[in-house]
């Protein structure tokens, strides 16, 4: 008996609309808005969570660490997954893990088992983020891909900004518990509706078990990241040079069996060969970097400079992420009819003057000080950011997408770690810190200098200005125009 096809694969993918698309579309940005929120939701608890366990900040600051760590090991395998197993099964998969593990999490009884729990949430959802991109790529028409990814990418924006104002709520006024306890009925529902209405995808017939790739693809990514968070502390410690090295050694040899493997490799390296590829990628770290330095810079500076709680300092992320989640439509809109250039440009020109504004508040200043370097910021962020995503899924052949999400993504946590990792050594070391001793526990307080913040605001909006340049040398080619499901560019087709 034929198989009865679900309604939503009778639509040619050329007919289909946004209205089509968005049961999929819904289904796909609950998973992913719970997975992201979690990135930066547990950042405030970690004092609250150091006093219930009675473990040190350094102990503690692991729950962070080790949910990094798990997502940079597991982003390599998303593609060989999607391809092999099924994009939707997997996602479905990851979802529920994450769920277990937020439920795991929430009954934790010590630090330890806290940490072990968030290990297993991070290996569950850092497949999450490049399976959505490529299911999405995959069903939308070529003409339309610019809004429809643009609409996915407000919870890219939202989540971390507004993690730090709903955990810093239920940490005050409820229980830290509940952080992780606000995931099951969203993981519930976001099952509900993946197995509803995300369509099946039929694997693809070549899924070779690239062994080599899987060790040492994972091994890379998280020694690096591993490395470059206690880099943070100190970048001469034997832990960091154990990442750094380690890492080093991995991804070096790690690059050579991929280029080696010319079937199926992990992660298709060779897609670097496309100049508009390296150069859109380049853009895409440069804005991940002052994207992430400033959502930990302001309600740093906030909390220790201006007195603000972690409840109040989070309030003030909201500006940015409305502001985001109102351009970040009209940016993937304006990218379908003028390609990514001008996005780009416009995009991370704001954001350089939004730094340049906030070089210039002061700890006397008002909270409302950070007002409109916010909303610049969140409407750069908002017209680029996912523009450049979906630039760069064009950039490579249609068929290497799964594994280009996973480079990307892969690639997109190094460049978070290191963005926190390298503005925390700046703002100690650009100027002479401040030494407190609290009278009560004798504890010794090291805090950056008022003038740390503002010259790493300075330096922040430097690096936009390096995106902008790089910005006016991507190509104008728009995403109906290329990039088809038969078609390479020209500059990968040798590969």
């Amino acid at each position: 008996m034929q198989k009865k096809l679900h309604r939503f694969e009778q639509i040619d993918p050329s007919a289909r609309t946004i209205r089509d698309l968005a049961p999929t579309l819904i289904a796909i940005i609950v998973g992913i808005f719970m997975v992201i929120l979690d990135t930066t939701a547990v950042n405030v608890a970690v004092p609250k969570l150091a006093e219930d366990f009675n473990a040190s900040l350094s102990v503690v600051q692991w729950t962070l660490t080790g949910y990094t760590l798990a997502q940079a090991a597991v982003i390599p395998l998303a593609g060989w997954m999607s391809d092999r197993f099924g994009a939707r099964r997997i996602f479905i998969i990851c979802i529920i893990l994450f769920t277990l593990g937020s439920l795991l999490c929430a009954f934790a009884t010590s630090a330890t088992q806290l940490i072990l729990f968030r290990v297993l949430q991070g290996l569950a959802g850092g497949m999450v983020m490049p399976l959505a991109m490529t299911m999405i790529f995959r069903l939308s028409p070529r003409e339309k891909v610019g809004s429809i990814m643009g609409i996915m990418g407000m919870p890219i924006l939202l989540a971390p900004a507004t993690g730090p104002i709903i955990s810093g709520y239920l940490v005050d006024f409820v229980s830290w518990h509940w952080i992780f306890l606000i995931n099951l009925p969203v993981g519930i529902l976001a099952v509900f509706l993946a197995l509803r209405f995300i369509p099946k995808f039929q694997p693809y017939e070549s899924t070779d078990f690239d062994i080599l790739g899987v060790i040492l693809g994972p091994l890379a990514f998280a020694l690096i990241c591993y490395g470059i968070s206690e880099g943070s502390s100190n970048w001469t410690s034997t832990e960091t040079l154990f990442g750094l090295i380690g890492g080093g050694v991995a991804l070096i040899s790690f690059i050579i069996v991929e280029l080696l493997r010319r079937k199926q490799p992990l992660l298709e390296l060779r897609v670097f060969k496309s100049f508009s590829f390296s150069r859109g990628i380049l853009v895409q770290w440069l804005m991940q970097f002052v994207m992430f330095g400033v959502i930990f810079l302001i309600p740093f500076y906030m909390q220790t400079e201006m007195g603000k709680s972690a409840f109040e300092a989070g309030l003030w992320t909201l500006p940015q992420a409305f502001t985001a989640a109102l351009f970040m439509p009209l940016g993937g809109k304006l990218y379908d009819k003028i390609g990514v250039r001008p996005l780009v440009v416009v995009g991370l020109t704001l954001v350089a003057i939004g730094s340049f504004m906030l070089s210039d508040v002061t700890s006397t200043d008002p909270a409302s000080a950070f007002l409109v370097p916010r909303i610049l910021f969140g409407a750069g962020m908002g017209m680029a950011f996912l523009s450049m995503n979906t630039f760069l899924l064009q950039s490579a052949p249609a068929q290497l997408v799964s594994r280009v999400t996973s480079l990307t993504n892969s690639m997109q946590q190094v460049v978070t770690s290191l963005s926190v990792a390298l503005i925390t050594t700046i703002l100690f070391n650009v100027a002479e810190p401040i030494i407190d001793i609290n009278q009560s526990t004798k504890q010794v307080l090291v805090h950056p200098a008022p003038a740390a913040f503002h010259d790493t605001y300075l330096i922040l909006m430097w690096i936009a200005i390096a995106g902008i340049v790089i910005g006016f040398t991507l190509s104008k080619v728009r995403m109906g125009q290329s990039n088809n499901h038969s078609d390479k560019p020209a500059e990968l087709a040798e590969m």
